[in-house]
């Protein structure tokens, strides 16, 4: 079997004989892009790489790019490409992700993808980036964000819609009365759609013109999610 090829053991959950490469993970908020990566993590023993993560650990061991993007911040703008894309390089020289990596939250733009291409380009038996999109209905995204309750105590997540807890308001562990985020309403999902799909529509057009882009779908249990992202990246690294 190719290295390239994808095995799904029916019943036995997902398993891969994929070389997985450089993965880039869309998904709309509340699309579960997170739960996904976490599950694709285990299935490969690869690393997830999150642009917040790096920059908030740059910032706090005080390194070159951390104490700049830190005064940036302080300024109150945005921490530009070139910074960014450094503070990637930097994390993709490190030994786990020579056979692959999940990325999330880079690249964001057109140029940050462009970059990390030209980056892979030039580095022997590196494998370009595919991109996988977790599509799932507007109407249930809307659910799935401001449904959403937490317990201030012990941090359990409901869900009125889907998951509600056996008394109205109040945590089954707890007892405490549920809060809803601040940033878990209407109008806010609606601003932070604008903004994803502004953002990102040039980078799914990127990877999809070159073949290296798929959609699943998103409103099913996790584990056929998984499966059917793991049968895409194998057809995407075979078709490449």
């Amino acid at each position: 079997m190719s290295a390239f090829m994808v095995e799904v053991e029916q019943g036995r959950g997902t398993e891969s004989t994929t070389l997985p490469g450089p993965i880039l993970l869309l998904g709309a908020p509340g699309a579960g892009k997170g739960t996904q990566a976490k599950e694709l993590v285990k299935l490969w023993g690869i690393p997830q790489i999150s642009t917040g993560d790096l920059l908030r650990t740059h910032v706090a061991q005080g390194t070159l790019l951390g104490r700049t993007a830190k005064e940036i911040i302080g300024r109150g703008e945005l921490v530009p490409d070139t910074v960014v894309n450094e503070m990637v390089a930097t994390r993709l020289r490190e030994p786990d992700t020579v056979r692959g990596y999940i990325l999330d939250g880079f690249p964001r733009t057109l140029g940050q993808a462009r970059w990390l291409d030209a980056r892979l380009a030039g580095q022997d038996g590196a494998l370009p980036v595919v991109a996988v999109s977790i599509k799932v209905n507007y109407n249930q995204l809307l659910r799935r964000i401001t449904g959403r309750r937490i317990c201030p105590v012990c941090q359990s997540i409901y869900n009125i819609y889907v998951n509600p807890p056996k008394k109205d308001g109040f945590c089954d562990i707890e007892g405490a009365a549920l809060i809803q985020r601040d940033d878990d309403t209407e109008e806010v999902f609606k601003e932070r759609m604008r903004a994803y799909t502004a953002l990102t529509a040039p980078v799914v057009e990127h990877y999809r013109t070159q073949g290296r882009f798929a959609e699943v779908n998103g409103d099913r249990p996790i584990a056929e999610i998984a499966s059917e992202i793991v049968a895409a990246v194998g057809r995407l690294r075979h078709q490449g």
